[in-house]
């Protein structure tokens, strides 16, 4: 998204927590970095499996 917004929706997208939490401020920045580095190392150790997985075969 052209404004950034893809950083502050992706833990919504990703069902970690409401769009209306981001909206009404239950949440705040802190919160949102927090479950976006969660999602960060999530998908490098869901890479790193697929990798370990892809060179056991060859």
């Amino acid at each position: 998204m052209p404004g950034g917004e893809d950083w502050l929706l992706r833990p919504a997208v990703r069902g970690m927590c409401r769009y209306e939490s981001l909206k009404n401020g239950e949440l705040d920045l802190k919160d949102v970095a927090l479950m976006n580095d969660a999602l960060d190392v999530a998908a490098e150790n869901e890479r790193r499996y697929l990798d370990a997985i892809r060179h056991k075969d060859a």
